[in-house]
């Protein structure tokens, strides 16, 4: 009895051991697989990551909390204050298994690249654009950031659009890939800012901004909306600068501008009152309201709405026979639609620019978004 007494705890103890040089081998493998990824995983990933390999490598959180404006080093200090007592052993292997899944989205993402679509433009990065059948599509391709709006991707678009407004094709469709339509606008957009750097980085973003929804307002052709999943902030006030948005009834339509200290744009301000009523606008822009696909499609944000099990086949058959229609006569007719209001949407474009580079320098939107991460890095 005394011989298996000592047997069992030595036994566990060279399991133990074993397990945790694997563990540190898998840790370390892992960090030189991170330091290989050709795409930005994200900031709710990289404060993951950041979090887990502190807990891994110094334990549970032991640094001064930050002061709250500093909301970087606050979202970096809550998300690793938020692991408590994890085990530096666990903390170890869940960074090695987030970083395995990252490579693999990634490899996948790449085999899917290397066989390029028919008909596609060349000089994207964050978007696929084809022209097949008379029609341009532009799709939002960052699904695994939900699709959100980064400078880049900002760019891109504006340079699809002129694109698409000037080649053969008949219209042109903005849709999502992925779950989501997109999550609107990048918070890294904000919070890779240093202190010095805010009045440039508002104003810079608002001339970007008013650029972008001016493509909208000019565009020539016809512009239509696939609207494939959850929409938020700059790419559902844009809504009503397309012509057509068809929505599968899993999207949902949020605009949360007062939730971050910010400000409707995207001509949001003017053209939801106008589509809805002024009631049912201040309930989406004020007051944070989402709306469900058939409550869009309601209120007139929406144009109609398709079961998400036949979306695509039922829209894409539908855009197909829009796009055999006489091409001249689209166009003209969407000018003479659009020519009564295209200098007060620009009025309004810049109106709301201007408003939201002051909401952008405000220290209640700062507070907002610092808010904003701190729930984001406890989730």
């Amino acid at each position: 009895r005394p011989t298996q007494a000592v047997c069992v705890p030595a036994i566990h103890l060279h399991v133990t051991a074993a397990t945790m040089q694997v563990s540190q081998k898998d840790f370390q493998k892992a960090q030189e697989q991170l330091k290989l990824l050709k795409k930005d995983p994200g900031n709710e990933t990289k404060l993951k990551l950041y979090a887990l390999f502190k807990q891994a490598t110094e334990g549970p959180c032991n640094a001064p909390k930050p002061g709250m404006l500093d909301f970087v080093k606050k979202a970096k200090w809550d998300a690793w204050n938020s692991l408590g007592n994890l085990s530096q052993d666990d903390a170890r292997k869940k960074y090695a298994d987030l970083v395995s899944s990252l490579v693999s989205a990634e490899s996948a993402s790449q085999e899917k690249e290397a066989s390029p679509e028919e008909g596609r433009h060349d000089g994207y990065e964050t978007l696929i654009v084809t022209t097949k059948n008379n029609i341009t599509k532009i799709m939002f391709n960052r699904p695994d950031r939900k699709n959100a709006i980064n400078h880049q991707m900002y760019r891109e678009i504006i340079k699809a659009l002129e694109e698409a407004g000037k080649n053969d094709s008949t219209i042109a469709v903005i849709t999502g890939n992925g779950d989501y339509y997109s999550s609107g606008n990048d918070l890294n957009n904000f919070t890779n800012v240093q202190p010095g750097e805010m009045e440039k980085m508002a104003k810079d973003g608002a001339v970007l901004l008013k650029e972008f929804v001016g493509h909208f307002i000019d565009f020539p052709k016809p512009l239509i909306a696939v609207v494939n999943g959850p929409a938020i902030g700059i790419c559902v006030t844009v809504l009503g600068l397309c012509d057509l948005v068809y929505a599968s009834d899993r999207a949902t339509f949020h605009s949360p501008f007062s939730q971050l200290g910010q400000s409707p744009e995207g001509c949001s301000s003017y053209l939801f009152p106008k589509i809805m009523g002024l009631a049912k606008a201040s309930e989406m822009l004020l007051f944070n309201k989402k709306l469900t696909a058939a409550e869009a499609c309601a209120q007139g944000l929406v144009t109609e709405v398709f079961p998400d099990s036949s979306f695509q086949k039922e829209v894409w058959a539908r855009l197909e026979a829009f796009a055999s229609l006489p091409k001249n006569s689209l166009a003209v007719s969407k000018q003479l639609l659009r020519s009564m209001e295209k200098e007060k949407l620009h009025a309004v474009n810049s109106r709301e620019c201007e408003v939201l580079t002051e909401r952008w320098l405000s220290d209640e939107c700062v507070n907002a978004i610092v808010s904003f991460f701190q729930k984001k890095s406890k989730l």
